[in-house]
């Protein structure tokens, strides 16, 4: 070919014309459409030059086809082309034509475009399109760019000849199912892929595709021409259409590649490319809404877009199904259900397309009939229209009207189909119609690393959540929980805390004072009784308590259950409170819960129910019941008479009111031979001769009540112990849960750790050992610790990291020391913290390690001498936050 130097550099130059179009600051839509045309064009023309440069014969034809061929091209997406060979034609054995065809393909990409070609005649079109639909469908789509128009036209029709609409929409919306669970059935992704994504661009393709391959329209306007949308829809889909091309087309600049996720790192970027910036309230002037980022107000918009393309998809998906089937007998038969619906074929249809601004009652009461009316399983095409054009009629006197809060709260007490008719509800917008308040969590993000939803969406799985525990087909997900709803009266109070408990979310200041006001709002609105709205602002205010309780405080200490106690007054408050904290948790991430977690909460429900019984735990009589257990279990392993005694003999009240029967029984077991063993080498020594060193004993087993290793570390007391073993277990790849850490009246450490691997069920054998022996290497060889390695933080922590928080404060008897840190997780994190402990002389008595995704929450009971001293305590403080910040 020739010269290809002043082409390249013309085509560089007009997209970086273009580029500069695209990249322009603002969030105006108007010429986002032209400019992808124009990017489009001005590669026809630079693909036309090259093939004319080629020598291709007249017969043979250059096609545009996928999204090239629909004249819409972002920045960095390939260019799809077909080069159309004349019947017979066979480049395998064509020496001449493969040479050209290479030359061609070689010169685009010297060009710099990123071609993605096809060689076929079209018999071997039509082939290939009916045994892959994606071939199919990308042809459906073909243009002419260069070469022979007969041979194009000619391709065309015998594609249209060859389609079969009825198969080509079931293979589509199949297709489409399919891609909607890769993507979690759900457009709220915190880093959605804005094409492919449910409520993405490829939503609004699918829609063309049917609609051309049925010959029922190519455009927009052409549908809302035959009745398929209406101007209204055809108007909102235009404009959501664009809003996502843009931010697609940013996307791609910003990477400066083909980019279709809204990642974190490029979210901020993209926000402030449409003009968004962070609201930060102005000291003195506290903003209501408090702090909010560029990213957030993107993303809101986005997901806005993102559900409006979803309702509008399955609205005019369905239409097009029903002019498909319009030709087969008995599809349009109704069923009456009332004077205002009809059961048509299982989808519940409208009597009226007015029906909803004649009669507005009627709005909820379709949600009503869908949950409650046998056999029904969506909705219409017809009653999804005429819910998308009733939004106007949702207003302030809508949501006061008597009949529709009577009707929301039937709704919300009837035994079955809550999720569903909630879930269909917020799909639909009504939801944020009717309770306004909702309507301001939609697409809401949650910047705090272990929430995986947007707030409307975590709401929602939380009230799923809450309704399986009075399923009995999930009996087997929560036993405890469904044991406890077993006897609960009225489900619905906990729905309603479950939908409010994080409603205020995003609004500046305390949720869950401002969540407990909007719920008594709405209780005294909908004239629930006086005790059931106490309990419900009760749960909503508190949501939080029982899990930072379970997973921060100390609950062998009988005044912390007794504060608790008095915290939630009776056992139905309690019961309550433990179901929707459980329900909460399980709706953040599939990461954040565990069995540990579980087991916490449980046993903070148990203590204070026997607390709120009347039988506060005596200590003695607690210990006493403990070490009766304890020796029941022991005989059963035909201990000797009295070899527990060398080792109670050493514990103080402390280990006993922190270890269960079986905890203690075990290390009975395992350290009354060795300790004899010891005390009698002791003995035996010469007066003045020098005592060997006690050899560390590591012992592990399977946690009896949660997965994971219970790993129990018996040694000489040292001040960096307690660090030595966080280092082993993090370069080992292990994760502390918890550790109870005791001191022996003779100087010895006896600790207690909970940890898991992420290999943990299948070489647990091979766990066990490994860490008996190495855990013990690593405590008897001593010498200086490690320094930390300071591991990788992820993306998502770069993009939304956590400032770090330092707390340290005496407990409430003013004996030992209360250590909270937060902070952004990374490998190496914890043994950083207790390495600075370790060098103050700081002790741990009690060690909780909360995970919540990747955000980390630790407290520490510790005590020492330094702690006394403000000016060490200050010094203490800051080398501790220094560790968390990296």
């Amino acid at each position: 070919m020739q010269d290809l130097g002043p082409l390249r550099q013309q085509y560089r130059d007009g997209k970086a014309a273009l580029f500069a179009e695209l990249g322009v600051q603002g969030a105006s839509t108007r010429g986002v459409r032209k400019a992808l045309h124009d990017l489009s064009r001005l590669t026809d023309r630079t693909l036309g030059e090259l093939w004319s440069r080629a020598g291709f014969g007249p017969a043979f034809a250059l096609l545009a086809v996928g999204g090239y061929g629909r004249g819409e091209l972002f920045p960095y997406s390939d260019v799809d082309v077909l080069v159309l060979l004349p019947d017979g034609s066979a480049p395998d054995t064509d020496d001449a034509l493969k040479a050209r065809l290479e030359a061609f393909i070689g010169a685009c990409w010297d060009l710099g475009l990123e071609i993605g070609s096809s060689v076929r005649t079209a018999a071997e079109c039509v082939e290939e399109a009916s045994k892959d639909v994606t071939v199919q469908t990308s042809l459906l789509e073909c243009r002419l760019v260069s070469g022979s128009k007969n041979a194009f036209t000619r391709l065309v029709g015998e594609l249209a000849e060859a389609m079969d609409p009825k198969a080509f929409f079931v293979a589509k919306t199949l297709e489409m199912r399919q891609r909607h669970h890769k993507f979690e059935n759900t457009p709220y992704s915190l880093e959605p892929n804005c094409k492919e994504s449910p409520g993405g661009l490829r939503d609004l393709q699918i829609i063309l595709w049917v609609a051309k391959a049925a010959g029922l329209g190519r455009s927009w306007d052409e549908l809302a021409r035959k009745g398929l949308a209406t101007p209204l829809e055809a108007r909102q889909i235009k404009s959501n259409e664009a809003l996502l091309n843009l931010i697609r087309a940013r996307l791609h600049l910003l990477a400066r590649r083909r980019e279709d996720r809204l990642v974190f790192d490029l979210q901020t970027a993209v926000a402030e490319s449409f003009g968004f910036k962070a609201q930060v309230p102005e000291p003195g002037k506290p903003d209501a809404r408090g702090t909010r980022r560029a990213s957030e107000a993107l993303m809101k918009r986005y997901y806005w877009a993102a559900k409006a393309v979803s309702q509008l998809n399955q609205i005019l998906l369905l239409n097009i199904h029903e002019r498909l089937q319009s030709d087969e007998p008995g599809v349009d038969r109704l069923r009456p259900i009332n004077e205002r619906f009809f059961d048509k074929g299982g989808m519940l249809e409208v009597a009226s397309d007015s029906l909803y601004v004649q009669q507005p009652h009627a709005i909820l009461e379709t949600f009503h009939l869908y949950q409650t009316t046998v056999g029904i399983k969506g909705l219409s095409a017809r009653t999804l229209r005429a819910l998308y054009n009733a939004r106007p009629v949702m207003n302030a006197r809508f949501r006061a009207d008597p009949v529709n809060r009577a009707r929301f709260l039937r709704i919300l007490q009837e035994p079955e189909g809550i999720t569903h008719a909630m879930r269909l509800m917020n799909q639909t917008s009504v939801l944020g119609r009717y309770l306004w308040v909702f309507r301001h969590i939609v697409g809401q993000m949650q910047h705090d690393l272990f929430h995986v939803y947007t707030v409307d969406q975590h709401i929602l799985m939380v009230l799923r959540n809450v309704r399986r525990f009075f399923i009995a087909e999930h009996s087997h997900e929560y036993p405890f929980c469904s044991q406890l709803s077993a006897g609960w009266d009225k489900p619905w109070i906990l729905y309603i805390a479950a939908l409010f408990h994080d409603i205020a979310k995003g609004r500046g200041g305390d949720h869950s004072d401002l969540g407990a006001r909007d719920v008594r709002t709405f209780c005294r609105q909908h004239g629930i009784a006086r005790e059931d709205t106490k309990l419900i602002q009760f749960l909503v205010s508190e949501h939080l308590t029982m899990s930072r309780m379970a997973q921060k405080e100390d609950l062998s200490d009988p005044d912390v259950i007794a504060a608790f106690a008095r915290r939630v007054g009776n056992e139905r408050y309690l019961t309550a409170l433990y179901l929707l904290t459980v329900a909460d948790i399980r709706g953040t991430s599939p990461k954040v819960w565990n069995a540990w977690k579980g087991k916490l909460l449980e046993d903070l429900y148990r203590y204070t129910l026997r607390a709120l019984g009347g039988r506060a735990p005596d200590p003695d009589a607690v210990i006493e019941a403990r070490k009766r257990e304890a020796l029941s279990m022991l005989a059963l392993h035909a201990l000797p008479h009295m070899a527990h005694k060398a080792l109670w003999d050493t514990l103080d009240v402390s280990y006993f009111m922190r270890h269960q029967a079986d905890e203690i029984a075990w290390h009975t077991r395992v350290l009354s031979r060795q300790i004899a063993q010891q005390a009698a080498a002791k003995a035996a020594l010469k007066e003045g001769a020098p005592a060997a060193a006690d050899k560390c004993i590591v012992r592990a087993r399977i946690s009896p009540d949660v997965e994971g290793l219970q790993v129990l570390v018996y040694a000489g007391d040292q001040s960096d112990l307690f660090a030595r073993i966080c280092g082993y277990f993090d370069s080992s790849h292990f994760s502390i849960l918890d550790a109870r850490v005791h001191t022996t009246l003779t100087g010895h450490a006896l600790d207690t750790f909970q940890v898991v691997a992420p290999d943990m069920s299948e070489h647990y054998r091979e766990l066990i050992a490994m860490v008996e022996n190495n855990l013990a290497r690593t405590i008897d060889e001593r010498g200086p610790l490690p320094t930390p390695v300071k591991g990788r933080i992820s993306r998502r922590v770069k993009s939304f990291p956590v400032t770090p928080r330092v707390d340290l404060r005496p407990d409430d008897k003013a004996q030992r020391w209360l250590l909270s840190v937060s902070a952004s997780d990374r490998a190496g994190l914890l043994y950083g913290i207790t390495r600075v402990l370790a060098r103050y002389e700081i002790g741990v008595q009690l060690a909780k390690v909360t995970t919540l995704g990747e955000r980390v929450e630790d407290t520490f009971l510790i005590s020492g001498a330094q702690l006394q001293m403000n000016k060490r305590q200050i010094e203490l403080e800051t080398e501790l936050l220094e560790t968390l910040e990296g």
